[in-house]
């Protein structure tokens, strides 16, 4: 095929103006759902309900609606219902001939939420939610009721069934209703479930104390109630004392708070917020941005944490404990239970599904209405500040010696392990920063030899493909050279073995070639860190790198992009200089110089890495996929890739 391709066969020769397609409407959607959602799976078909509901809540924090309902059908049918204005059902002046619900229900980019006059805060930022559930399901119907009329218009598969038509009289209710089925050629054999959703209504309602969320369920998982209804008048001060129930605190009451950004700053928005410290559980932070939770984090969580780590230092230079000067960010986390929300104009999220936020503003907004309240809080109660200080102190310190101990034991470990031959170590005897980049092959590791950063970058070549370790005897796995090459220069041991303590290296990086066979690799080496050192990905340690695919050049300017359509995007656009440019396809990353290799992958200031993490695997969903593609029945593989084929329409052989 590759010579056919090459020689310019007929089928080639056949690509014209023709063979370009033109996606229109909602048709994207459909085609690339990852694209809108973030995939097909389970967490991404519970993000459509995430997104209706969205727009309800929108209306109750601007002041619109005050209480929202949440019912799932015995046919697996969601319905979100508002008693807010309701979606305006007149034609739109830009489509005379369409209503306004039908434009925003079948149109991406298309809302009331752009130009900041209809709503100060809002969740929904790009006018693709509701559209791109409309379109991923098999039906959706959406009543309106407006000026005491009730007008209802039917779609499937984000198609209209008809016009908007008024189907009676609402002379004692207001607001919108919608209904939608996913669409099971879309999420396979995905379900909602009860528990889940059941959690994502009740979280809403903490976000917002002015909104009441009924939830009614007609299917019964033997533990979520049929029928619940969530109003809490303290916030999120509320949910921290709820999920902390039951466990000793060092303060009685968390520090809590609600600030309007527009008295101290002059800018629409707020901040709330609740943090208390436990020594009975792992810390953690649940953070949010106009409702929608942001389970990477963000800006609003920087500013937080900033806000809180200054207070407690200036609290103890206040009462003469010096020590308090050690306390960093990472000792806060740790104990510490925290919950921040905040609600900003014209938010930039990370990715459609907004997992993290970017607004450079919010950090400087949150860390500026949480700090002086922190001081406030610190001095009005000595004794909770008291305990506080001496828990954090005291993590600093057992973070101090663990520090320590690991700088002596991998001086140690460097003099007396007997580490791989092909191992090039870093110079650095501290663990915090060194980093471990895995590579494919000596020609890869010549050239990240000469890229990296000697003080804290190490190297470990390997020579061709690992052993797939999905249903390997462990005496097969202890046999294999790679493998043990690998486990002695990370330091570890394997499966009950491993202790994340033992890492000899910060961040582990799989860097191999954007091409199949590197894919595999990847795969593999992942499918082994999950099976044998599960911890290390819980712990944020693993990462992919992203070598770009071509490198463009045009007189002295110079582009790295990573696929085929940006690199015809920019050939199109052109990088800004003179003459023809030139383009260099990098088939593997031993054909990368150094200096490529170091600015596009090994340098942290210029590089971009994908952490590899396992998001809310509750029902181990993540093992039974592993299991699936990389276990040794085929009939699994097949299976999985029968059912997700349907979605692959172009193939690069």
């Amino acid at each position: 095929m590759a010579d056919d391709l090459l020689s310019g066969n007929a089928a080639s020769d056949a690509y014209s103006a023709s063979s370009i397609e033109v996606l229109e409407g909602l048709e994207p959607v459909r085609k690339r759902p990852g694209m809108y959602i973030g995939g097909t799976d389970e967490r991404a078909l519970h993000h459509l309900v995430a997104e209706i509901l969205d727009n309800s809540m929108d209306e109750a924090v601007a002041g619109h609606a005050t209480r929202i309902e949440v019912e799932l059908l015995a046919d697996f049918s969601v319905v979100v219902r508002d008693n807010g204005r309701g979606i305006p059902i007149d034609p739109h002046p830009k489509f005379p001939g369409k209503s306004a619900l039908e434009v925003i229900l079948c149109t991406l980019h298309a809302g009331g939420k752009f130009s900041g006059d209809t709503y100060q805060t809002s969740g929904g930022l790009h006018g693709v939610g509701a559209s791109v559930v409309n379109a991923l399901s098999d039906l959706m119907v959406v009543q309106v009721a407006r000026n005491k009329e009730l007008f209802e218009q039917r779609f499937s598969r984000g198609i209209p069934q008809g016009p908007v038509a008024k189907i009676g009289a609402a002379p004692n209710r207001r607001g919108t209703t919608v209904t939608f089925h996913a669409d099971e050629e879309i999420f396979g054999h995905h379900r909602f479930k009860p528990a889940r959703l059941m959690k994502m209504v009740k979280s809403k309602a903490y976000l917002f104390s002015g909104v009441e969320i009924r939830w009614k369920t007609e299917i019964d998982d033997g533990e979520t109630p049929r029928e619940a209804t969530f109003h809490f008048p303290g916030g999120l001060a509320d949910y921290l004392t709820e999920t902390l129930s039951g466990a000793s605190t060092y303060s009685d009451r968390p520090f809590a708070g609600s600030i309007d950004f527009q008295a101290k700053f002059g800018v629409p928005g707020k901040v709330d917020w609740a943090i208390n410290w436990t020594p009975a559980r792992d810390g953690f932070i649940q953070s949010y941005c106009n409702t929608v939770p942001t389970p990477e984090g963000g800006t609003h969580e920087m500013g937080f944490w900033a806000a809180i780590l200054k207070g407690i230092r200036t609290y103890g230079e206040r009462v003469s404990n010096k020590k308090a000067a050690q306390i960093t960010r990472e000792d806060l986390i740790i104990g510490g239970c925290a919950l921040v929300s905040c609600f900003i104009r014209e938010p930039e999220f990370v990715g459609q599904t907004k997992d993290r936020l970017a607004t450079t503003e919010a950090a400087r907004l949150v860390e500026g209405a949480v700090r002086d309240h922190f001081d406030t809080w610190l001095a009005s109660d000595t004794k909770s500040a008291g305990a506080i200080l001496d828990f954090l102190v005291l993590r600093a310190e057992e973070r101090l010696r663990r520090r320590q101990e690991k700088e002596t034991a991998r001086k140690t470990a460097t003099k007396k392990l007997r580490l791989p031959g092909k191992l090039v170590d870093c110079s650095a005897t501290n663990r915090d920063g060194t980093e471990l980049f895995i590579v494919e092959g000596d020609s890869a590791g010549g050239s990240a030899k000469m890229a990296r950063d000697r003080t804290n970058q190490a190297l470990l070549p390997l020579r061709g493909k690992i052993l797939n370790v999905l249903g390997a005897a462990s005496a097969k796995m202890g046999a294999n050279q790679e493998i043990n090459d690998l486990c002695q220069a990370l330091g570890v041991g394997m499966g009950s073995r491993f202790n994340v303590d033992d890492l000899r290296y910060d961040k582990i990086i799989i860097m191999t070639d954007a091409d199949v066979d590197g894919a595999h690799i990847a795969s593999l080496l992942m499918t082994f860190f999950f099976t044998q050192m599960r911890p290390m990905i819980d712990k944020g340690h693993l990462y992919l790198a992203c070598p770009p695919l071509y490198r463009l050049t045009q007189g002295a300017h110079r582009l790295y992009v990573s696929d085929d359509a940006e690199k015809e995007r920019m050939m199109e656009k052109g990088l800004g200089g003179r003459g023809k440019i030139d383009v260099q396809r990098f088939k593997g990353l031993g054909e990368m110089d150094a200096k490529d290799l170091k600015d596009t992958t090994m340098n942290p200031n210029t590089r971009k890495l994908i952490r590899v993490s396992i998001d809310d695997d509750e029902g181990g969903e993540t093992g039974d996929l592993v299991e699936r593609l990389m276990g040794k029945k085929p009939e699994l593989r097949f299976e999985y890739i029968q059912e997700n084929a349907r979605f692959v329409e172009e193939l690069d052989v």
